[in-house]
């Protein structure tokens, strides 16, 4: 996953500054950011029953060489038209290679370990998606040369993967689960799951842009955005640790608080020295972009082990689905206000979750620690890509839970 990630990471980037020297409309480009979304929420339908046929290591080399081939289109055909189906493209094909690596993760995880799992394959994602933006400098992004790049990256990432070719066994059929339910279940974890979309996607898919449009140049690009994503390793694992021993909803409003600081203070304070501004920026994204772990992780609290997996498939469409509206709305808010809008809506969308967080801790009380543990189990997908499901009974409705377990 590491080496996919350096190829995910280095495209998101290269796409956005190369926008911007072909001199596409800041509009235009959060709109063909967000088609890599709209990509995300076809593929996470698709995904499954592609698993269920042909097994996760012929879907993940499948998904890895149609990716490759949409990065090298988007460098010989420089057009919004091309470039917003080759990034929906992308989309759906990395929308499947996610849906087969937390499947097999699952599979393996317990409900002691989980939390920390998954802020260790996050972690493993950040570093990979961070260390992309350095190969930016490295190639300039006016010539094809970093497009040929990032292909290659997305098909060295099969090598791996091809040459265990090692499928599991049986698939079975995948249950599924009502969002009403869910939200009737966990309110703050579905809608901080939403958020937690919208934010992500503004920040890795129109952070290149915010900072080219700031006259950072190519290094400023690639600074700005390693830091803000190295922000983020520095932070999944102790704040998922500390999520897993107290209130998951103090830790979501604390996250959410410091980033809305941090936002209105780049906004007040103006033009800043450039360590100082670096330094916020770091502070924002590491502090926002672990709303997903610890979103997931308070929608788990609330569920049986048998109802996880489904949930997550619920989840994930919810995510992406929020997450397809973001570069859109921040591309036409800069369109409209400039640059400074780019973290006005971030922190606005940080201030809002704070406050819904505050609320619901007023309306319920703390779930047990007791019930604590499970983070993020995907059964739905487990049992899609043939793994053994059989650890856990079938999904049964969230409505037929004792009215107690609901917090």
């Amino acid at each position: 996953m590491g080496i996919l990630m350096l190829g995910a990471g280095l495209q998101s980037t290269l796409l956005g500054v190369r926008a911007t020297i072909e001199a596409f409309p800041t509009i235009v480009i959060g709109i063909i950011m967000s088609c890599y979304y709209v990509g995300y929420l076809i593929g996470t339908r698709l995904a499954p029953q592609f698993l269920r046929r042909v097994g996760p290591v012929r879907v993940f080399a499948t998904l890895a060489a149609l990716a490759s081939v949409a990065v090298l289109v988007h460098g010989l055909w420089v057009h919004p038209g091309p470039w917003a189906l080759m990034r929906m493209l992308s989309g759906v094909c990395f929308a499947g290679i996610y849906v087969v690596a937390e499947s097999w993760l699952n599979h393996r995880a317990s409900s002691a370990n989980r939390g920390q799992l998954l802020a260790i394959y996050m972690l493993v994602l950040y570093v990979g998606l961070g260390s992309a933006q350095f190969l930016l400098v490295l190639s300039g992004p006016q010539s094809t040369t970093p497009f040929m790049l990032v292909s290659a990256l997305i098909s060295a990432a099969m090598v791996p993967i091809v040459a265990s070719a090692q499928e599991v066994a049986g698939p079975a059929v995948p249950q599924r689960v009502r969002f009403r339910d869910l939200y009737r279940n966990s309110p703050l974890g579905v809608v901080a799951v939403a958020m937690s979309g919208m934010i992500s996607s503004i920040i890795f898919s129109m952070g290149p842009v915010y900072a080219r449009l700031s006259d950072f140049g190519t290094r400023g690009v690639a600074e700005f955005m390693a830091i803000s994503i190295f922000a983020a390793v520095v932070t999944q694992y102790p704040v998922g640790r500390l999520s897993d021993r107290m209130d998951r909803r103090t830790v979501i409003a604390s996250v959410c608080l410091l980033a809305t600081a941090v936002a209105v203070a780049i906004e007040v304070l103006g033009p800043l020295p450039r360590i100082a501004f670096l330094a916020l920026a770091a502070l924002f994204s590491g502090s926002a972009l672990t709303l997903y772990s610890l979103s997931v992780s308070h929608v788990n609290d609330k569920l049986d082990p048998s109802q996880m997996v489904a949930a997550s498939s619920a989840l994930l469409l919810i995510n992406g689905t929020a997450a397809a509206f973001g570069p859109a709305l921040a591309g036409a808010l800069m369109a409209a206000f400039g640059t400074r809008a780019y973290f006005g809506v971030l922190g606005a969308l940080t201030g809002a979750l704070t406050l819904f967080d505050l609320w619901r801790k007023l309306r319920r009380g703390p779930v047990p620690q007791s019930q604590k543990g499970p983070f993020i189990n995907t059964r739905e997908f487990v049992a899609s890509s043939g793994l053994d499901p059989s650890a856990t009974p079938a999904v049964e409705s969230l409505e037929a839970r004792p009215r107690e377990t609901r917090r």
